[in-house]
């Protein structure tokens, strides 16, 4: 069986590569590869930069709804507490650069863990799903902080109401991400862009890191925190039950009755 995490090394920089086909969706033992994955390049000395990206198609559609689905009665704030809230904490803190190389579409809990990410490289016709409405849940991996902050409070509340797709040029324009490239360029592009970044001074980028988070989201913690308990009030309504019925049958859920 492939490795749901592929680690590779070039120059400087550990290139991590999400490989759960087809869209790379996120289920416990991905996410827990990938904080290994951060774990090891973090203490690794000669790693300077991290570019995360994924194979395939797909970024990564998110949560694996099958998976939550499976586990049925557990506490969502559980699952959070187990799962994405240290996976976001991880990302922030970790004072080496971590970019991230998206393509195809980047929604839902995969979107918290691009927006956690220092820099984003998005290939031209990607598309930016907040996700978490279209099955009747609060938006949760941190993205009720980060993506307000860097596309706008009233953009942000927009796109996590009506669950509408953005683009990447979009996403470009509202500063979700830095750079946007052909799709047939974004491999070597982010490799380069990555080479760049670990040629810097590293103790002072971590620092700035340090600073950034401090400045601008000393209480990312507690927001994970509150996420968690909001959705576990979420995820016990008859809405989520039908958004996630809707959403393994293929169909338009039904939250109003007639």
């Amino acid at each position: 069986m492939d490795s749901l995490v592929i680690q590779d090394t070039e120059g400087h920089v550990r290139i991590i590569t999400l490989n759960r086909p087809k869209v790379n969706a996120f289920n416990r033992e991905l996410t827990t590869a990938l904080q290994k994955a951060l774990r090891k390049a973090e203490r690794e000395k000669a790693v300077r930069a991290v570019l995360l990206n994924a194979a395939g198609k797909v970024f990564s559609a998110g949560q694996d709804l099958t998976e939550l689905e499976a586990v049925g009665g557990e506490s969502l704030r559980k699952h959070l507490q187990a799962t994405y809230n240290p996976l976001i904490l991880q990302l922030r803190r970790m004072e080496k650069p971590v970019i991230a190389a998206l393509q195809g579409a980047v929604a839902g809990a995969a979107l918290g863990v691009a927006l956690a990410c220092d820099l984003r490289i998005a290939a031209a016709g990607t598309r930016f799903v907040v996700g978490f409405s279209g099955i009747a849940l609060a938006p949760d991996s941190g993205v009720s902080l980060l993506l307000p902050l860097m596309m706008g409070f009233g953009r942000a509340t927009e796109y996590a109401f009506t669950n509408e797709p953005f683009t990447a040029e979009q996403a470009l324009q509202w500063g979700v991400v830095n750079r946007v490239v052909p799709a047939e360029s974004l491999r070597d592009e982010a490799r380069a862009w990555a080479q760049q970044i670990a040629a810097r001074p590293l103790k002072a980028l971590g620092l700035t890191k340090r600073a950034l988070n401090r400045a601008i989201m000393p209480h990312l913690e507690a927001v994970l925190d509150y996420e968690a308990h909001i959705q576990d009030i979420a995820g016990k309504t008859a809405e989520h039950y039908e958004g996630v019925d809707a959403f393994l049958e293929k169909r338009e859920p039904k939250f109003v009755e007639d």
